[in-house]
């Protein structure tokens, strides 16, 4: 089915660009960027604002995962009743004000941003619009319990992402970070953005072996002279060892995303500068 989508007015997509443009610009250490996204972040989804309340209504059926569609069904019809709630004058104002916002201090490219669940969000916007057919939202909701439930051995129903607009995706960030990003950093961030067409198998692969050789590398770092010397440079490098021990407990999410790639820039900064 094909879906009109206003992604200027899809809370949960907005949100989820800005996250991917915060992610770029930690990854290429621009803070004063990774602070205008944060600005953003933190002045319009403030948890009274009717822009948080409409995200949640996304978060709780793209972000779950139940073991029954009954489960799923009750979900989804709290959600349409939460949504009901929402001031659709109030949230027009509130994202009008997102956009502004977002186009004087960032750019209107951070609305091009590659999102993964980008149909799952389009999806969810058109359940939840007064504007979709009675027929149209009956269509929408069975497809999106489909992917709320969990089915031993299944196989991955999430929609798979056009070859076209991955390829460009890849050849642009490729174009733009390829002298900035180690061949670690890279490979973790593909396997980042099709994680959703496998349910992150390769994901989940990739980062267990990458955290294991993230860990040796500090381990044996402690072991290098002027960080062992220091108390403060020592104590940091186990509490940073602790902190990927503890990601085999954690949902992979932005700020296991985040922790890897910034680990990762420090051991080649470790190591480059022991050898050289």
């Amino acid at each position: 089915m094909k879906i009109k989508h206003n992604k200027k007015r899809n809370t949960g997509f907005v949100y989820e660009a800005l996250i991917r443009e915060a992610t770029v610009a930690i990854i290429k250490q621009d803070n004063a960027r990774k602070n205008k996204v944060f600005s953003i972040i933190k002045k319009h989804f403030k948890q009274d604002s009717l822009l948080y309340k409409d995200l949640e209504c996304y978060r709780s059926l793209y972000e779950n995962t139940v073991p029954s569609e009954k489960i799923a069904s009750k979900i989804l019809l709290e959600v349409k009743a939460q949504k009901r709630l929402i001031d659709p004058d109030g949230l027009f104002k509130q994202q009008t004000d997102l956009i502004h916002d977002i186009n004087k201090d960032l750019t209107s490219e951070t609305f091009n941003n590659f999102v993964p669940n980008y149909r799952c969000l389009a999806t969810i916007q058109q359940i939840l619009s007064t504007k979709s057919s009675p027929k149209t939202k009956v269509m929408l909701e069975g497809e999106i319990l489909e992917n709320m439930v969990i089915v031993e051995e299944q196989k991955n129903n999430m929609p798979t992402i056009d070859n076209l607009t991955y390829k460009n995706f890849v050849s642009k960030f490729n174009k733009k970070y390829d002298n900035s990003l180690l061949k670690e950093q890279k490979e973790l961030l593909t396997h980042y953005v099709t994680s959703f067409s496998d349910n992150s198998l390769q994901l989940k692969i990739f980062l267990n072996n990458e955290i294991d050789r993230l860990k040796n590398k500090m381990e044996e770092a402690k072991s290098i002279s002027y960080i062992k010397e220091d108390e403060e440079m020592l104590q940091k490098t186990q509490q940073i060892i602790e902190k990927l021990q503890n990601f085999s407990k954690e949902t992979i999410n932005e700020n296991v995303l985040l922790m890897v790639l910034k680990t990762q820039s420090l051991v080649q900064e470790i190591y480059n500068g022991d050898n050289n």
